[in-house]
């Protein structure tokens, strides 16, 4: 019996928004930076993750909360 590895598809998550995986050679800070044009406030967000779900890993984009000044 031969063993097999098969890759899981990485998703992104911003609140109740999926975001698609732009590419696996893209690190989760890289994808982060990628989004931040669309999303401004993911400049500053952490990075949760990945928790493996049925479909594949998923990361969580949190914003920072504080206040400003």
């Amino acid at each position: 019996m031969a063993i097999q590895t098969t890759a899981l598809k990485r998703f992104f998550k911003y609140g109740s928004v999926k975001l698609p995986d732009p590419g696996s050679h893209l690190s989760p800070e890289q994808v982060r930076n990628l989004f931040s044009a669309t999303y401004p406030e993911l400049a500053s967000s952490s990075i949760e993750g990945p928790v493996t779900k049925a479909s594949g890993l998923e990361y969580e984009f949190r914003r920072a909360v504080g206040t400003k000044g």
